[in-house]
């Protein structure tokens, strides 16, 4: 944490500073941990299910269990990313990276889309190149049903474990992947579906059809998450509620005003927040200390999921004006 003022009781305060850091460092820790174990678990559930959708694709005829199963496959190489980024997480700050290694996340994140978006035009072309084949086109055989429905239920348990870790440890990472298994679950029900008309209707030309749809939906699925990992490289924040909580957090502070130049980012999932603040220019240093560590509590207490906080006390009256930041237009 820190402070623009130090108070007389300075060795204690440092020890308060040395175990709120300690208790930051293992809650990252523990949430490194975390991901990697729902990675893991990724991985072999992801590696099971292309195994199974690949051999079944080969053996059935059918093109669009084929294309899942190459869909699984790149979820695999997806998992194996994430363990390389949960470990690089782990390293501490240095002076080249003082803030640490948690925003490789966010580029993790954008790997992940590029190689989800990959698979998703390699198997477009490849499904509109087995459209337009003069081969005769083969029904395929009723396992691929079989195949299929159990990938929905596996992908569907995947999406909602990826997603409930992500959540709880904050990782942009971990719901992206639980997105992504998410637009899975929609994409094994459209290749479902697109077997049961192909069976229904004697229509061999719907399963390259069905794949070419697949394609797509996981193409429009990479850009979704490409984009939404540009906040946090962006320096930005998804929930701009969160300066309103800063905000009413700050007029909870008795002789505390003009609350401006509020600026927050994300890093790792949590809130890097600096502001400024209007005080009396007559108080001592101590008092002032006093004041921006009470500011930061009830700031904390708002918002849980803080990386560090940074106040700025001016006398009334003398703040500068607002180049960067929110400011209060209550």
């Amino acid at each position: 944490m820190h402070y623009l003022c130090r108070s007389k009781y300075g060795f204690t305060q440092m020890e308060e500073h040395d175990t709120q850091g300690a208790c930051n460092a293992k809650a990252t820790e523990s949430n490194r941990k975390k991901i990697l174990a729902a990675s893991y678990v990724s991985i072999a559930g992801n590696a099971v299910l292309s195994i199974a959708k690949i051999a079944v694709g080969i053996i059935s005829g059918s093109f669009a269990v084929l294309s899942d199963g190459i869909d699984s496959a790149s979820d695999v190489a997806i998992s194996i990313v994430m363990i390389v980024t949960a470990k690089i997480m782990g390293r501490k700050p240095n002076k080249k990276y003082v803030y640490g290694y948690a925003k490789a996340e966010s580029i993790a994140t954008k790997i992940l889309s590029l190689v989800v978006f990959y698979a998703g035009v390699q198997m477009f072309f490849s499904a509109v190149g087995n459209l337009f084949s003069d081969e005769p086109k083969i029904m395929p055989e009723t396992i691929a049903i079989y195949v299929t429905v159990f990938s929905i239920i596996c992908k569907l348990l995947l999406s909602l474990y990826q997603t409930s870790v992500g959540k709880k440890t904050s990782s942009s990472m971990l719901i992206a992947n639980g997105i992504n298994m998410r637009n899975d679950v929609i994409i094994s029900l459209s290749v479902l579906a697109g077997l049961f008309f192909t069976f229904i209707l004697k229509m061999p030309v719907l399963d390259s059809v069905t794949a070419i749809i697949v394609s797509c939906l996981i193409v429009k699925s990479s850009i979704g998450i490409f984009m939404d990992s540009n906040i946090e490289l962006m320096d930005g924040v998804k929930d701009t509620s969160v300066y309103q909580k800063i905000f009413e957090a700050t007029e909870k502070i008795e002789g505390v005003k003009n609350p401006h130049r509020v600026r927050s980012r994300s890093i790792g999932g949590k809130y890097m927040i600096t502001l400024d603040v209007e005080a009396d220019g007559n108080m001592t240093l101590s008092e002032a200390h006093i004041l921006s560590q009470e500011i930061e509590k009830s700031i904390r207490e708002s918002i849980p999921e803080v990386y560090d906080i940074v106040v700025h006390i001016e006398p009334f009256g003398t703040h500068p004006e607002d180049v960067y930041g929110i400011k209060n237009t209550k």
